[in-house]
């Protein structure tokens, strides 16, 4: 087979080179292979090196890391598999052992476009004879996702959540007899360490089209195994202001958020006028990109926890549905119940407490700017009080009730009324960003200042009293200690009713 070239930079190659050289001084056979390789013929960057050794990657994967000043950890001691991360170098390496010939071991794999490799010391060079014995290259070069056997869903019941992520990921087609395959194996996922589930899921939040990567996941039956509370969703109908039921009304949002938060404009001529209108009024923040893709943890940047948020926003509507007197459908304290719940599932699938937290807030607080609006720009005190209650989700909370707000009215947006909201959201952001003492305004007493001067004991008073004062602060109510120590004086004998002052006779 003739030579391909690598879609690799200098950066790249140059670890691969380092690699070679450790390898090759040590003896040991070394190959290029899985993702890494595909993403490289491709033409796609990947900060993830997947090496398959004939050798002990548990033993090695230590002496890499030494050799290269990184860190080791072992992925699965069981295959010896091992993890190297060299973060002066923005990479991971995986390592893992050859069982057999190399074309056997990569029989052994679950999807064709994985289950290739080159030498590694021809990869470093940039250009390779692959290495395919299931015929990978072709379905790259038709961007199928192909499963090798039906024994690879057998051996590992991840694999078809894996196969979906991959389509999703790399905007291919599944091949139909992998779909089938993948519907009949979709009811054993929860099987899975559940927080292999996890990262398979945020691997797909993390794309620009997670949105299409849940219709997948829900066409193949994989979604009600992940995320069986979206079930109770399903056709579950909403007031007349609905375009969709609630089910599609969560998925439609996943979408709008890939769409509104991509870095180029849509080519779809009425998703670009959305997209203009939000991006032309936001054009001075510059680090808004940025602030979107910084990672949380590894692989799971702040725009994905926003799109599970988006997810989730509505998950206890079924619930809290109610008719009133006139038959007119509410759905009272759905916001609240939401949190819950979808607390509940975050710390199910073992997130971080900060991606808990973001998600409870951004759920809770999905209403919250559409509220502010309603009577005109926020007041300074609903906006002190929106960023003092959404702390580090406040952000967020703004681009869901956007996405939101387009997966309430469907096709039949208003240009007007988007201008509006995109207009709402201008200000909150522009407030926070150019105003900043106004949504943390310096303070303008500490408690023990507090204490001394209203002869108080430490307690949860002080604390009352000193947020008191920084709310009436933000409001522009008071600018000084003067009015700080006479506003304090006056909510202290309104909390006491009449009462002596602590230590007062």
């Amino acid at each position: 087979m003739a030579k391909v070239s690598l879609g690799i930079g200098a950066d790249a190659r140059d670890i691969l080179a380092d690699l070679k050289d450790f390898f090759s001084g040590r003896g040991v056979e070394a190959y290029v292979a899985g993702g890494f390789l595909r993403d490289a013929l491709l033409g796609r960057d990947s900060h993830d090196v997947d090496i398959s050794i004939a050798g002990d990657p548990l033993v090695l994967g230590r002496e890499l890391a030494d050799a290269h000043g990184g860190h080791y950890f072992p992925l699965a001691e069981e295959q010896r598999v091992a993890r190297v991360l060299l973060p002066q170098r923005n990479v991971h390496i995986d390592l893992m052992p050859l069982r057999a010939e190399i074309e056997a071991d990569l029989r052994e794999r679950d999807y064709t476009i994985d289950a290739m490799a080159a030498p590694l010391a021809a990869a470093a060079s940039g250009e390779v004879t692959v290495i395919d014995p299931t015929g990978g290259l072709n379905d790259l070069r038709d961007r199928l996702v192909r499963v090798i056997r039906e024994d690879a869903f057998r051996h590992d019941a991840l694999r078809p959540l894996r196969g979906a992520r991959l389509a999703t990921e790399l905007d291919f087609t599944l091949e139909p007899g992998t779909v089938e395959l993948i519907r009949q194996y979709a009811p054993r996922l929860p099987e899975v360490a559940v927080e292999r589930q996890r990262d398979e899921l945020m691997r797909i939040m993390a794309t620009p089209r997670a949105g299409t990567g849940m219709r997948l996941l829900d066409d193949l039956g994989l979604l009600e195994q992940l995320l069986p509370e979206m079930t109770d969703t399903r056709g579950v109908e909403q007031p007349k202001e609905h375009y969709w039921d609630v089910f599609d009304h969560c998925l439609e949002t996943v979408r709008n958020l890939d769409i509104l938060m991509c870095e180029e404009e849509p080519g779809d001529r009425h998703w670009r006028t959305l997209w203009r209108e939000l991006w032309g009024q936001l054009a001075w923040w510059t680090e808004a990109r940025d602030y979107f893709r910084e990672e949380l943890l590894a692989e799971r940047p702040r725009l994905a926890v926003l799109k599970l948020a988006g997810l989730l926003h509505d998950i206890a509507k079924p619930e809290t549905k109610t008719f009133d007197e006139t038959g007119r459908m509410r759905f009272f304290g759905h916001a609240d119940a939401g949190a819950d719940r979808a607390g509940h599932i975050l710390r199910r699938f073992h997130f971080s407490a900060r991606e808990v937290a973001l998600v409870q807030t951004m759920v809770l607080a999905h209403l919250r700017p559409v509220q502010m609006g309603q009577q005109g720009p926020p007041t300074r005190r609903a906006l002190y009080r929106y960023f003092r209650d959404c702390g580090d989700a406040a952000i967020g909370t703004l681009f869901l009730s956007l996405a939101d707000h387009l997966g309430t009215v469907g096709p039949r947006v208003s240009a007007s009324d988007w201008r509006q909201h995109v207009a709402l959201v201008h200000y909150i952001l522009t407030k926070r960003f150019q105003e900043e003492e106004s949504i943390s305004p310096p303070k303008l007493m500490g408690g023990d200042e507090l204490m001394a001067e209203l002869n108080l004991s430490p307690g949860p008073l002080i604390g009352r009293l000193l947020e008191t004062l920084r709310e009436a602060q933000a409001a522009g109510e008071i600018s000084n200690r003067e009015e700080a120590l006479a506003l304090a004086r006056s909510s202290l004998a309104q909390e006491t009713s009449g009462q002596p002052v602590e230590g007062e006779a």
